[in-house]
């Protein structure tokens, strides 16, 4: 199995999207296409910070129905909270839905540096992501990163 390391990978978000000011309400929150490195129908917006720097970040990522995020990992700690949907995770190098943790709005994990995770939505389902920046993500499988299909 290849794998695919990406030093940072973040650093098209701030052209994407700019953070919000220092108190948003939910209905302020400006989303926008996720970055080329999220599977393609997921929508982002930057809440908090710069992912591409050495500081803290808050990012929201929504996702319809079903989505999918393949077996990933970050050099990082990943903080996810549940806000809206269901968002069922799993560790390791396979995506096995009956085997993952199902949360639900308030939920909360948090993702070790360098620790194999991935994700399904039932129903749309919206995630706030923090951490210590520069954000990465690495597939376990290259094969899954949406970089790779251009």
């Amino acid at each position: 199995m290849r794998r695919l390391s990406i030093a940072v990978v973040a650093l098209a978000i701030p052209c994407v999207l700019h953070a919000q000011g220092p108190v948003a309400s939910a209905a302020a929150v400006k989303w926008g296409p996720a970055p080329d490195f999220v599977p393609k129908t997921a929508r982002f917006a930057v809440i908090q910070g710069d992912p591409s720097k050495s500081s803290v970040y808050t990012i929201r990522l929504r996702f319809p129905d079903k989505f999918r995020f393949p077996p990933h990992f970050h050099p990082t700690d990943e903080h996810v909270t549940v806000l809206a949907g269901q968002f069922i995770v799993g560790m390791g190098d396979t995506l096995k839905v009956r085997s993952g943790t199902r949360l639900t709005a308030g939920g909360f994990i948090t993702a070790p540096a360098q620790a194999h995770h991935w994700a399904v939505a039932r129903g749309v389902t919206i995630v706030q992501v923090s951490g210590e920046g520069p954000f990465g993500i690495t597939y376990v499988n290259s094969a899954d990163d949406p970089r790779n299909h251009k």
